[in-house]
């Protein structure tokens, strides 16, 4: 076949659009400041304590999880100084204004080539959950893998069972695709896993809407908030 053969074949049949094949930039060991907390490459040295002592006693806390309820505290530091060893999954600690580490969030399935990357292995203490630093933390590392990664898309998945994941990702505005049936064996268990995904198209809105919500005047002298992230992303 010749060359101009080559370039007409398929020349009636649709394609994407061009987009901008530059790979993206692996995660890296930077800290991501917000006014409630931060985003940290998790370290053994700084964070592992204040983990142990946030997660500790909370075996719900991993039902969903691959991994875990670790024994005790000897086992959750090996477990966390294996996992701050990883490239990918690549660990960060949300830590407080107080300076203790509450939580675990990643980076994983990292695809530079694809420009593609997941939110995952996600784990909020108690003191955590459903407070502005879970959101803040959920927006400082999207935003850091939209506007200095270069990422295109940016992926949630979760146990399909799993209804509080299910309704985080439509809250922080990710977009559900499907359920990929009989996905995964966790723990000895048939897992379906639901697919959500943000793009890069959808990022100045998605943004928009966290700020919007993390602004000091969201929120009454009870700390309550006053229009809910989800009425900001406008999801059904």
């Amino acid at each position: 076949m010749t060359r101009a053969a080559d370039s007409e074949l398929g020349a009636d049949l649709p394609i994407g659009p061009p987009v901008d094949a530059t790979p993206a930039r692996r995660p890296e060991a930077v800290s991501l400041a917000g006014r409630f907390g931060s985003v940290e490459r998790l370290d053994i040295a700084r964070h592992g304590e204040s983990l142990w002592e946030a997660l500790s006693g909370h075996d719900r806390l991993w039902t969903y999880m691959s991994y875990g309820p670790l024994a005790d505290r000897t086992a959750f530091l090996g477990w966390l100084e294996e996992r701050q060893a990883l490239a990918d999954p690549f660990y960060y600690a949300v830590v407080d204004r107080s300076r203790r580490a509450v939580g675990l969030q990643t980076l994983v399935a990292i695809r530079p080539d694809m420009r593609t990357v997941e939110v995952g292995h996600i784990v909020l203490s108690p003191s955590l959950q459903r407070t502005p630093l879970a959101t803040e933390a959920q927006y400082l590392l999207a935003r850091y893998v939209f506007e200095t990664l270069g990422y295109r898309r940016y992926e949630w998945k979760c146990n399909a069972l799993n209804a509080a994941s299910y309704r985080a990702a439509l809250r922080f505005g990710f977009a559900f695709e499907g359920v990929f049936r009989n996905h995964m064996i966790v723990k000895g268990r048939s897992r379906d896993s639901a697919w959500f995904a943000m793009i890069e198209t959808d990022w100045p809105a998605r943004k928009a809407a966290f700020e919007r919500w993390l602004a000091p005047d969201n929120f009454d002298a009870a700390g309550r908030q006053r229009t809910s992230l989800r009425e900001l992303n406008r999801v059904d």
